[in-house]
């Protein structure tokens, strides 16, 4: 048992001025502390007023990161009942600023960096990870970090994050989570002339030399921590996020959030936005701008959800267009369709002109993953709003400065008419004396959710139908009075109730389809979900004690002497 001051330094274990009298005095703490007693309602109430003294969001989340590193109840707690106030602190678009000055603001070790001279020892870095229980790992090699590029170990802010939602937003235990960067070199060259930088100060290993590396990792995690242990890949660039996923996805218990996490927020967007229209996902024609990791993963849960709806593979995958760098895809451009898109090549004239394609092709849904800001010019969007009385723009790229298009310009140029979505807040709208709270296409209302439902079934493989039951479950929660302010996501402030509701639904399919570990089946698979999570309040420092009946009573005979022979 923790006595003494290390129980004040551990941040599982500190409630700081909410330790009872007794507990100060059972612990050996009492007098390392001030007289007086607080609740942890108090705490949150100086929590609450501490961080509001800051205007910069950068201080906000540094105030944030020491409050989870003293009190972590404390910290959870504030995020948890604070969720639309706080989450774009601890996640987009404020991480994004601290993982770019993450070499200033770094202080505490938090996670493991696994480098590319570490190949052959993966194992032993992560029995160095003190807490033997983990069941969820988010891990990146810092290559593309949300629209920002090649931060390096930098990135180690992005599963730090993911993980903090992880607690948040679906109760998973946090010493069940474990963020890790596999750090193997940045080509950012201003990275590797910046004094501050803490990765390794050499260009990215690639080839096969990287994919051994990530074989082993792969490998050593199961090895560690069970073949059930849930891996997620994040952030991972183009060149690889893909073809990892494909590699891996049947083996391991893994999904790549950017890739099937951003394609079912995106999905149960375009599900909601049925409802206004009165049009079937079937009925629309698709535009992606960007033709990334992002958008075919959107493209894909689209197409599936279109096949449900009773078109075939084919004909559901000709209603999809992408746009990238190098314009249309068309089989018949210089250079033809990459490898990763073919699936969305079209036998057409090239086209290298952005307004033109979408005056040509005559979208009803625009998707935008190109990180590319302002890219939905407004000729774009007065197109769109020619095309369709009710348009659908999405513009998902993060952080804000990324974003395809404003909210405010997406309802300016459409004359009010557009159902938008973003991947970063935006204010709210004004537009023809009326205000629109338009919803964030944010992956925290899914990756929570899927997470916890596949642990508390200990689900060995991850099928791409749970990422379009998820886009169900959360379309399923959007109102009616969010609907009529624009609106096609529910309030973030009731993310955790979706959380737990996805959760249930991935359970129940987990059993449904032979995929969980945990027998026998629970007979009340919600019950049992809830109960993996994690308590947010304080609980009892002091060791349960237990009373005994009194003994029955007998004649217990004197103590004899023991004879001296014997």
């Amino acid at each position: 048992m923790v006595r003494g001051i290390d129980h004040l330094r551990d941040p599982r274990l500190n409630k700081g001025l909410a330790f009872t009298l007794e507990e100060r005095q059972a612990l050996g703490i009492h007098g390392l502390l001030a007289a007086k007693f607080k609740t942890q309602e108090e705490q949150l109430d100086i929590c609450r007023i501490s961080i509001d003294r800051y205007e910069d969001n950068l201080n906000k989340y540094l105030y944030l990161v020491e409050l989870q590193d003293r009190n972590e109840k404390l910290f959870f707690r504030l995020l948890s009942e604070n969720v639309e106030k706080y989450l774009p602190i601890v996640y987009t678009p404020t991480v994004g600023l601290a993982c770019q000055r993450f070499g200033l603001i770094y202080r505490r070790p938090r996670g493991l960096f696994i480098t590319i001279n570490d190949k052959g020892h993966i194992f032993n870095i992560l029995k160095n990870w003190p807490e033997p229980d983990v069941r969820a790992i988010v891990f990146t090699d810092g290559e593309r970090i949300l629209g920002l590029g090649d931060l390096g170990a930098y990135g180690m802010g992005i599963p730090v994050g993911k993980l903090s939602l992880y607690t948040a937003l679906a109760g998973i235990k946090p010493h069940q989570c474990l963020p890790i960067t596999l750090d193997v070199g940045t080509d950012n060259q201003d990275l590797l002339e910046d004094p501050l930088y803490i990765g390794l100060r050499q260009r990215r290993t690639r080839g096969k030399e990287y994919d051994e590396f990530i074989d082993e990792f792969m490998e050593a995690c199961v090895q560690r921590y069970g073949q059930n242990t849930l891996l997620q890949f994040e952030d991972f660039a183009l060149i690889n996020a893909g073809r990892l996923l494909q590699k891996y996805r049947n083996r391991y218990c893994t999904f790549n959030d950017d890739i099937q996490g951003t394609a079912s927020v995106a999905v149960a967007g375009l599900m909601a936005a049925v409802r206004v229209r009165k049009r079937k996902l079937s009925e629309n024609i698709y535009l992606f701008l960007g033709a990334g990791s992002a958008s075919n993963g959107i493209a894909n849960l689209t197409v599936a959800a279109m096949m449900s709806e009773g078109l075939t593979e084919r004909q559901a995958r000709e209603r999809v267009y992408m746009f990238d760098v190098d314009g249309l895809l068309s089989t018949r451009r210089e250079g033809g369709v990459p490898e990763h898109a073919k699936a969305f090549g079209k036998d057409i004239e090239p086209e290298k002109d952005f307004e033109a394609c979408v005056a040509k092709i005559k979208p009803s849904c625009l998707i935008g993953c190109s990180t590319v800001g302002g890219a939905f010019t407004p000729n774009v969007l007065q197109q769109m709003a020619k095309n369709i009385e009710r348009p659908v723009i999405f513009a998902l790229s993060n952080p804000t400065s990324k974003a395809e298009c404003t909210a405010q310009d997406a309802y300016d140029h459409t004359e009010g008419r557009c159902i938008f979505a973003s991947g970063s807040p935006f204010p709210p709208v004004k537009y023809n004396g009326k205000e629109y709270h338009t919803g964030q296409g944010n992956n925290s209302y899914i990756f929570p959710g899927i997470a916890l439902g596949v642990i508390a079934t200990a689900t060995h493989h991850i099928p791409e139908t749970m990422f379009l039951t998820a886009a169900r479950t959360l379309a399923n929660y959007v109102s009616e009075a969010d609907l009529s302010i624009g609106r096609i996501y529910p309030s973030l402030a009731e993310v955790k109730d979706v959380s737990l509701s996805i959760a249930i639904e991935v359970a129940k399919m987990a059993y449904d389809e032979g995929l969980a570990s945990v027998y026998p089946e629970p007979k009340d698979i919600s019950k049992h979900v809830e109960n993996q999570m994690y308590n947010f309040n304080y609980e009892s420092s002091m060791p349960v004690v237990w009373g005994w009946k009194p003994e029955e009573k007998f004649n217990v005979r004197p103590i004899q002497p023991v004879p001296k022979n014997i």
